[in-house]
């Protein structure tokens, strides 16, 4: 069951016009009973790809309507957007069926989170450094507290981004270590637990096999990818996350 927190945020995601085509897809599948509400996880891609066109023409639509002044920009922001949208509405589904239990949340909006500014960011000397935040599940105890927290970056290529989201993980580690680096650069870190650092991609441009790529994913506590394809140990299909935020959020 959700909350009405959770309620509003599904609707969001629904009202979002470039949405509507994925989330279509998805609907038509479930009701055909082509596929469960945890494996549309690991198909996240084909339903990003294969709305690229009706998406392209409400976007069109939206310009000669004088809503959208920029194609191109529009297209940028939809990629990462609608990728982070529909982990969150995935999962709100599961939830609301009960694959998930009902003091796990998920979120986008980072400043809900309880701790939110001791959990994500670093003091290096004066400074504040923000770790690679996208998406936030965590779980309340029976106190409404703060028990567990994951911090999930999103990225729909390994094209440099994913370089700079495992030195944040590495950066997170210094920082809650004792250590000469740590002194050295006076980093300053102290959150009320340590989260869980993981990594996602749907990717796009095949990467996934790269020695490079694949020797970064094993410096998260988890890695995910939201395309059939098979992989090995490295990385896990994105339907494992419930599995895996079940188990790590108790």
């Amino acid at each position: 069951m959700l909350n009405k927190n959770e309620l509003k945020t599904l609707q969001k995601i629904e009202e979002k016009y470039y949405m509507k085509p994925m989330l279509d897809s998805i609907q038509a599948d479930i009701n055909s009973k082509k596929i469960t509400l945890q494996k549309i996880f690991d198909y996240l891609y084909n339903y990003l790809t294969d709305s690229k066109d009706k998406v392209e023409k409400l976007i069109q639509k939206r310009i000669q309507k004088g809503e959208i002044k920029d194609a191109s920009q529009a297209r940028k922001g939809i990629a990462g957007n609608a990728f982070s949208n529909l982990i969150i509405w995935v999962f709100l589904k599961n939830k609301e069926q009960g694959n998930i239990k009902e003091n796990i949340f998920i979120t986008s909006e980072i400043s809900t989170v309880p701790h939110h500014k001791e959990l994500f960011f670093i003091n290096i000397d004066d400074e504040g450094q923000k770790p690679d935040v996208d998406l936030v599940i965590y779980s309340l105890d029976s106190n409404n507290n703060l028990n567990k927290c994951i911090i999930l970056s999103l990225k729909t290529s390994l094209r440099e981004r994913a370089g700079q989201t495992y030195k944040w993980k590495l950066l997170m580690e210094i920082a809650n270590s004792q250590s000469d680096i740590k002194e050295k650069y006076n980093i300053y870190y102290n959150p009320p637990i340590m989260p869980l650092v993981c990594f996602a991609t749907v990717n796009f441009y095949d990467e996934i096999n790269n020695p490079q790529h694949r020797g970064m994913f094993k410096f998260f506590d988890c890695a995910f990818i939201g395309k059939n394809i098979k992989t090995d140990n490295f990385i896990k299909p994105l339907s494992y996350l419930i599995a895996y935020a079940q188990e790590n959020l108790q």
